[in-house]
């Protein structure tokens, strides 16, 4: 599906457009600046013009590091979506938003006393929200916050526009001809060509083994629990028969609870939260909603081996499950979601467990053609002047996801690379920590849409209508070269469907990096992010070697004001070198993978007195049933290990050496009880 952001600042008259936060001023000194603009002699600043995406009424405000221990006294830093203040308590502040009436101020980042020390370490906890009148002076509040000391940066909170079609294909019951697609029962996968090709659906437009040589791998590793991956989309179904028992589930978290049982600053949130619409209840059933959401979860984990529906690249086994899909709903229907949306899920998803962003969103190429679109960002550095809250919450999430003692240190994000034809990727993906994915057809060329060349990191399996469209059969037109996933029944009958673009392609690059961590856990391995990124790449199958340039593309092209499909042809040549590092190879990746990092040792504990600490012990041991720990002083903590899982709860003061073993795998660590150590001591 063809899923890009545009920037309705660029260009009033585009109607289908959404930019994320602009710096709007620079500071003056703090020694004028701590004073309202009428006591100053300055020329009043001019007033920045606001484009049609601008939520009227709502600024995004960091303050100066200088006057965080006023926000602290005051009690601010607890405010957040389910406490909002009506006060600032930053007297220059105050006057400038008694330009407005019944102003509201809350932090950005709801308060989690679990990860305050990592959101201060870096500086989101001075990010805040401020909602006011959409009928009042906005520009004159922006102007004015802008020329004060204690406030470094302003920005608006600007509206996130799906930019698709919104079209899928339903599927039809087919008699199932095919022969069997691959290891599993699941009787749609000899559909899947992208990810067992066997090229038997079509002539020669579809190729044996241009697919992700998901077959090989799951020789190897089929999915993993601990491993999560957040899908920042539409809703996911979670009630959806193949998705169901793939689902992260908050253990700590009260269904339909408006109550934050776990502490996390998010009531409810069982499976994940719905930024749009401050709930814990994630939606698929708005008129407007595409399935979107359930379709990218079910490429990456839809539940395999069940015998129905499809198969997954890292679903499991039937016996065996597969990694769990969290769902950060920031799309809903027709109502795009906020930046506030958007940062709020990608900070959720570090501190609930993620480790794999699955973004099939992003801006339009900068190098994108004019006439069609509205190009935005071309290169790192404007993308960061124009996008600073977004960039900090992705360096975040990068930084802070996982655990120096689990799977993976760090966090992996992935995006789809764009769909307008362009030599650059789009961003947030072709930032250089992130991976921006091209699309490819299923005979190993570029999909007729896709964007390649720079900032494009790898390319994965995406579909192409129009490149398959003379073949129908029983399904539309060219439905057989889209890929094949889930979908809310509200939106297919059957319950499944087809979709094409970069957003297909990316969750395809989402589900290998997933799988790759599952057989690192599987080994007891640990691995840093930026390590599984470069094996990502290194593991990839060069597309070119598969073409014939000798003879243009053809494809059958859509033209609106005529109503028909043309014949087209898009030269192959134009693409060689720039379909980044290949396509993804999970068989390669996951072998490499294996080979990488190293063994897991249980980690040295730290808790509070009262309060207690959970451990997988899968994650150490071979057989965590048997387990047992010894503790050499248990008159500080004691130890309980059930259920594969080993808790301490702290009891005094103090430390004691203790040991763990299962027989075979034995470690020695020692436990240290401290006051403060659960809520990094920020009380």
């Amino acid at each position: 599906m063809k899923f890009r952001l545009f920037n309705a600042a660029a260009s009033h008259s585009v109607a289908r457009s959404a930019a994320f936060p602009v710096a709007l001023a620079v500071a003056l000194s703090a020694a004028l600046l701590s004073c309202s603009r009428a006591d100053i002699d300055l020329p009043a600043p001019e007033k920045p013009a606001l484009g049609e995406d601008v939520i009227r009424g709502e600024l995004l405000i960091r303050f100066d590091p200088g006057v965080a221990d006023i926000l602290d006294k005051s009690g601010l830093t607890k405010s957040g979506p389910a406490s909002v203040s009506d006060r600032c308590t930053i007297t220059s502040v105050d006057e400038v938003l008694s330009l407005v009436d019944g102003y509201t101020i809350e932090r950005v980042f709801p308060y989690d006393s679990h990860n305050e020390q990592k959101t201060r370490n870096d500086g989101l906890h001075l990010w805040y929200h401020v909602s006011f009148s959409e009928d009042a002076p906005m520009e004159e509040v922006i102007s004015r916050l802008s020329l004060l000391g204690e406030v470094s940066a302003v920005n608006c909170n600007r509206r996130l526009r799906k930019a698709y079609s919104g079209k899928s294909i339903p599927f039809r019951p087919l008699p199932l001809t095919k022969a069997g697609g691959g290891i599993f029962n699941d009787e749609l996968l000899p559909f899947q060509w992208n990810l067992v090709n066997r090229g038997d659906l079509g002539p020669s437009k579809f190729v044996a083994g241009a697919d992700v040589n998901a077959e090989k791998a799951w020789e190897l590793c089929t999915g993993d629990p601990s491993v999560i991956v957040a899908v920042l989309d539409e809703g996911v179904d979670f009630t959806h028969p193949d998705l169901q028992g793939a689902m992260w589930v908050n253990e700590d978290e009260i269904w339909r609870s408006s109550e934050d049982n776990d502490g996390n600053g998010y009531p409810g949130d069982v499976h994940g939260y719905n930024f749009v619409a401050d709930s814990p209840l994630i939606s698929v059933q708005d008129v407007n909603d595409t399935g979107h959401g359930s379709h990218v979860a079910g490429v990456i984990g839809a539940v395999n081996g069940n015998g129905l529906g499809i198969s997954s690249i890292a679903g499991g086994d039937g016996i065996s499950p597969g990694v769990r899909i969290m769902s950060c709903q920031i799309f809903s229907g027709n109502k795009g979601g906020s930046v506030l949306d958007e940062v709020r899920a990608i900070k959720y998803a570090a501190d609930n467990g993620a480790t794999v962003l699955q973004c099939s969103w992003g801006y339009t190429s900068g190098t994108a053609n004019g006439f069609d679109w509205v190009p935005m960002y071309s290169t790192d550095e404007s993308w960061m002047k124009d996008c600073d809250l977004e960039r900090k919450a992705l360096d975040y999430f990068i930084h802070n996801a996982g655990s120096a003692d689990g799977v993976v240190e760090g966090g992996i994000a992935v995006f789809a690379g764009g769909n307008e034809s362009a030599p650059s990727a789009g961003y947030p993906g072709a930032y250089k920590d992130f991976i921006a994915v091209a699309a490819t057809a299923a005979d190993w060329t570029p999909a007729v849409y896709t964007n390649y060349g720079t900032g494009t990191t790898v390319s994965a399996p995406g579909g192409d209508q129009d490149y398959y469209y003379e073949y129908a059969g029983e399904l539309e037109r060219g439905a057989l070269g889209c890929i094949l996933s889930t979908l809310p029944f509200s939106v297919s009958p059957e319950g499944y469907g087809y979709m094409e673009g970069t957003s297909m392609a990316c969750p395809h690059v989402s589900g290998v990096v997933a799988l790759g961590l599952s057989y690192s856990a599987k080994l007891r391995r640990h691995v840093k992010a930026s390590d599984v990124i470069r094996l990502l790449c290194e593991t990839c199958t060069p597309v070119e070697q598969f073409w014939n340039t000798d003879e243009p593309k053809l494809y059958y092209k859509y033209v609106a004001d005529l109503g028909l499909n043309h014949l087209s042809s898009m030269n192959l040549e134009s693409y060689r070198g720039k379909m980044g590092y290949g396509q993804v190879d999970a068989y390669a990746f996951l072998q490499a993978i294996g080979a990488a990092g190293e063994r897991m040792t249980f980690p040295n504990v730290l808790v509070a007195p009262g309060e207690s600490r959970t451990f997988d012990a899968a994650l150490y041991f071979d057989s965590p049933e048997r387990v047992n720990v010894k503790l050499a002083d248990g008159s500080v903590a004691v130890a309980d290990v059930s259920s594969g899982k080993i808790s301490f709860t702290g009891l005094a003061e103090g430390q004691t050496r203790a040991s763990a073993t299962d027989g075979t795998s034995s470690f020695d660590f020692v436990i240290t009880v401290r006051t403060g150590s659960s809520s990094q001591g920020w009380l």
